[in-house]
């Protein structure tokens, strides 16, 4: 049985998205900034459909990544920033259009039932309202002997941390000072939770830590 890792960019001082997140800006304001060290990659742009891109060690890591991932999860609000019922969604068939870049099945925690959406490139979202635990067996099912990655947002990776179910921490870490926005570690509770580095990578544009989650 694989892993469950979460992997995410964050700013120097704590933040995965930017304050007052829209439907134009789902990141929030200047959030995209923090991604920018990972759209002229080789690995990235591949798996969105597009030609060329660097190939350096970010894109190493990035390609490796998303080779050992055979399934993903993620929170409604990451799926299409939407809550409540699916027809007053603005969004409803989420960010990523017919094609979208996972290429394996996604599992989507929510509290509104709704089909499972099958995409072009092997990509189907399945909706699941009962809780984390049974949206990780579901996806560990999918995955078969590949890990599962917690894609976000901080809430869904968060709700796992505290659980003890997730395996291990992939953060990036941008050179930028967001000064608000979504925190990722604001909402751990009280129980200490105790991790041991296991990699780092410096790059001229981003900062790559591993840790393990010490069960």
């Amino acid at each position: 049985m694989g892993k469950l890792t979460f992997e995410v960019t964050m700013s120097l001082d704590g933040f995965i998205a930017g304050p007052n997140p829209t439907l134009e800006k789902p990141l929030g304001e200047g959030g995209e900034r923090l991604h920018e060290w990972i759209y002229g990659l080789a690995s990235f742009r591949e798996r969105h459909g597009l030609d060329g891109g660097e190939t350096n060690a970010d894109s190493e890591l990035l390609e490796e990544s998303m080779a050992r991932t055979g399934a993903t999860l993620m929170g409604r609000r990451m799926f299409s920033g939407g809550a409540g019922p699916w027809e007053d969604d603005a969004n409803v068939d989420g960010w990523w259009g017919d094609d979208p870049p996972f290429r394996m099945p996604v599992f989507v925690l929510t509290h509104h039932a709704r089909e499972t959406v099958s995409k072009q490139g092997g990509t189907s979202f399945t909706f699941v309202t009962d809780g984390i635990e049974p949206a990780l067996e579901q996806a560990r099912a999918a995955a078969e002997e590949k890990d599962v990655a917690v894609a976000g947002g901080a809430s869904v990776a968060q709700q796992y941390l505290k659980a003890g179910l997730l395996d291990e921490l992939q953060i990036h870490v941008a050179p930028l000072l967001l000064g608000g926005g979504v925190r990722l570690f604001d909402d751990l509770g009280t129980k200490q939770v105790e991790l041991e580095g296991t990699g780092a990578i410096q790059s001229p544009a981003v900062t790559h830590l591993r840790y393990r989650v010490v069960k």
